[in-house]
């Protein structure tokens, strides 16, 4: 039996001029007399706006549970039996089988946990971790974690999703929050890539200079200068196959020297986290191709 209230709008039915009821089961708008239905799928908010301020109210004012999401490892609607009160052995050995998990839901479970982990220690937004547990996912379908760590797999993910996201986040900062060795992230990246058929967009060297440039206390001009100088670069110039951090800190070596602040090449390694061979061609580089001649600053 379906049930019907009266609707609070002053307006009647275009047909007969009947009164228009609510089917709360259904959502839809009809006439009382005729039947013609004037909506349907209407949402329902009887409970909006409302807070709840104890367990019973919040328990009585919920309508769905929390929201499906990538990073909840078991998407799945389960069943939880209660011990409590069996003494037959058959139903305590269901019970005792019902509480295994299997390994999918295991292997889920524990890249979940990984991945919230390292996100979390990186400060990186949902979308991003998002992202990142989607392409494990199909990791995981397309059977790539044969031979494969779950938690390499998991840190090759989240670096696909912050270079598609355009999130500044290094790959040496991704691997100093896992215990696995870099050339297994690296090749679990690479297979990623083939075996899912993605592209990934380069790392813009741009985007980690307010980092750096903040980490060396170093002033906005050698911000903006060296902002400047990357994107004259990478405008006019191939930058592939070339670290962004190299090219980071060439740029910010010579925004100092162009302003004539005092501060070592090795100073300057040392926080990007690169050696000061690969500064120096960089920099050289740099003041080359885009004809930068320091004495006239």
């Amino acid at each position: 039996m379906e049930i019907g209230t009266e609707n609070n709008s002053t307006d009647s039915c275009p047909e007969c001029n009947g009164q228009i009821i609510s089917r709360e089961n259904t959502g839809e708008l009809v006439c009382r007399n005729c039947g013609l239905v004037l909506g349907e799928r209407n949402v329902d908010f009887t409970h909006s706006g409302k807070r709840a301020y104890t367990k019973q109210e919040r328990e009585a004012r919920d309508r769905t549970g929390a929201p499906i999401s990538n990073l909840i490892p078991n998407m799945e609607l389960t069943t939880v039996i209660d011990k409590k009160g069996i003494k037959n052995p058959d139903l305590k050995r269901a019970v005792k089988w019902d509480t295994r998990m299997p390994w999918a839901k295991r292997n889920l479970l524990i890249a979940t946990t990984e991945l919230k982990r390292i996100s979390g220690n990186l400060n990186l937004p949902t979308h991003v971790k998002m992202e990142a547990m989607s392409v494990y996912r199909k990791a995981y379908k397309k059977k790539l974690l044969r031979g494969r760590s779950i938690n390499a797999m998991v840190a090759a993910a989240i670096y696909y999703a912050c270079r598609k996201k355009k999130v500044p986040r290094t790959l040496q900062e991704i691997l100093d929050q896992t215990s696995e060795i870099p050339r297994d992230v690296r090749r679990s990246y690479r297979a990623i890539i083939k075996e899912l058929k993605l592209k990934a967009p380069n790392t813009d060297p741009s985007a980690l200079i307010p980092r750096y440039v903040a980490e060396l206390n170093l002033n906005a001009e050698i911000e903006g200068l060296a902002i400047k100088i990357v994107k004259a670069f990478t405008e006019n110039f191939p930058t592939s196959g070339k670290d962004p951090k190299g090219i980071c800190a060439g740029a910010i070596y010579l925004a100092i020297r162009m302003k004539k602040i005092d501060l070592t090449q090795k100073e300057i390694a040392d926080v990007i986290s690169i050696t000061e061979v690969t500064l120096r061609s960089r920099y050289k580089e740099l003041k080359k191709k885009l004809h930068i001649n320091l004495s006239d600053y």
